[in-house]
């Protein structure tokens, strides 16, 4: 039998709470169902990438054959790979 979840006051409280247990102790994961939230943008940040000025110019080749911003190009290649090596673990 799975603990009952207390209700919390606010978030704070709750991310408080979730920081400290374990949630295997108050839920069967095994009965849980991936869902995906396809109207949801997911958050952006900024950063500074440098590359080398070679490498950047074959992105940009490659993205333009493709007919895609080089920005995006990147960001398909960074999912690529990051699914690849989560998944080989």
């Amino acid at each position: 039998m799975s603990k009952q979840i207390p209700e919390f006051k606010n978030e704070d409280e709750e991310r408080e709470f979730w920081a400290t247990h374990d949630s295997t102790e108050y839920m069967n994961w095994n009965r849980a169902k991936r869902i995906t939230f396809s109207n949801l943008k997911p958050s952006v940040k900024k950063i500074s990438l440098r590359l080398p000025e070679s490498m950047l110019e074959e992105l940009k080749l490659l993205a333009n054959k493709r007919d895609v911003p080089y920005q995006s190009l990147l960001k398909i290649f960074l999912a690529e790979r990051i699914e690849k090596e989560l998944g080989a673990h």
